[in-house]
């Protein structure tokens, strides 16, 4: 009686895709040819394991398998038709899925796909320089890219106007070429074509043969608001076109923030630092900031305000991507000290500083000082 496919490979009947492969990989290692040479039993093993994967990892044959069990393979069932396919029985189509992994260009599936993707064409990379006011608003920016786009003389078919490509005489028009190398069927992308199954026998003078030629394209990018330095934008097609109407690459767009002379970003949060009056300061008052909005904020400064001193101004920083919340702005004021004053108002400062030289009123700078003493009078005993 023919062994369970599950039972083969370790796993239960529920087991997603993922673990399926796990499992596969692992027994594939361990019963190589390559690992165990001369070893009839490790051979028998390991076309087991492709045989049962081969069946498992395909959702048709896996459904067919789980309600029919191994009928559903024998006597010309789905196995040898419907869901089958010369590769499927060698026994080792399923390893092939692992030697691509590993060797990239090598291995027994995937051909067309891996030519397509040697053909694409490459993503770019474009750096834009905002404001942050513009970071703030967001805006609608015009670039322009040099680029390789398509070749309009050939239509991107890389053949001169009136021909088109022929099927390439070295593979045959499949992209691919095989040889065959001990148990494996080995295939690459095949070197005349470059996977795309058909040559050039008279190129377009315009692209020389590659389908595509080098412009420079007028683009318009949408910046959102609340972009942060960093950020990278996805122009999706936008890249360098392919060679001979592949799939072109992306172009990525990396957003870089101006430094601002006022204010200074935290995420969606601004930092400002204002100068007040020594007066304000000591008395009490008013000031008016800047937003980055392009406003103005009126601020209530408490009599006896120190240096360095934080006032909170709510929902009036930047704005919060994709979302219409906004940070908050913090405004940090130092005490600036008068300068050129006059002879009255030196001497107005010296009454005041007179009058008010006691604890009470310097507090800091009495605390200070007092601890100055303190350390003199240690050192001196």
């Amino acid at each position: 009686m023919a062994r369970d496919f599950y039972e083969m490979l370790g796993v239960g009947n529920d087991v997603d895709a993922a673990e399926l492969k796990k499992a596969y990989r692992k027994l594939a290692m361990k019963y190589h040819p390559d690992r165990n040479p001369d070893d009839r039993q490790a051979e028998k093993k390991f076309k087991e394991v492709n045989e049962a994967y081969d069946i498992l990892k395909d959702s048709q044959k896996r459904a067919a398998y789980d309600r029919f069990g191994h009928a559903a393979f024998s006597n010309g069932g789905p196995g040898t038709g419907g869901f089958g396919g010369t590769r499927e029985a060698s026994g080792f189509g399923g390893f092939g899925d692992i030697f691509e992994e590993m060797f990239g260009d090598f291995g027994a599936a995937g051909g067309s796909r891996r030519g397509q993707s040697a053909m694409q064409g490459s993503d770019l990379r474009y750096n834009m320089e905002i404001s942050l006011g513009d970071a703030f608003e967001g805006r609608k920016s015009h670039i322009r890219v040099a680029t390789l786009a398509p070749c309009d003389a050939c239509d991107s078919s890389g053949a001169r106007a009136g021909t088109s490509p022929v099927t390439c005489s070295t593979c045959g028009g499949h992209g691919r070429v095989r040889a065959q190398s001990g148990l494996f069927a080995v295939e690459r992308t095949c070197h005349s074509c470059g996977g795309q199954g058909q040559s050039i026998d008279d190129p377009c003078r315009s692209c020389g043969g590659q389908g595509r030629v080098r412009k420079e394209k007028s683009l318009s990018v949408n910046i959102p608001a609340g972009v942060e330095d960093g950020t990278r934008i996805r122009l999706a097609g936008e890249g360098e076109a392919g060679m001979r109407g592949a799939p072109p690459g992306d172009l990525y767009i990396f957003i870089g923030i101006k430094e601002h002379r006022l204010f200074q970003r935290d995420g969606a949060n601004v930092h400002c630092r204002v100068p007040i009056p020594m007066t304000t300061a000591a008395l009490g008052g008013h000031i008016e900031v800047p937003t980055i909005d392009g406003k103005r904020a009126r601020v209530a400064v408490p009599e006896g305000t120190l240096t360095g001193h934080r006032f909170r101004l709510r929902e009036k920083g930047m704005t919060v991507l994709r979302t219409r919340s906004r940070g908050d702005m913090f405004v940090q004021v130092f005490v600036e000290t008068p300068q050129n004053l006059t002879r009255k108002q030196k001497d107005l400062l010296k009454q005041f500083a007179e009058d008010t030289g006691d604890k009470k009123h310097n507090p800091e700078s009495a605390g200070f000082f007092s601890k100055v003493r303190d350390i003199w009078e240690d050192l001196t005993e």
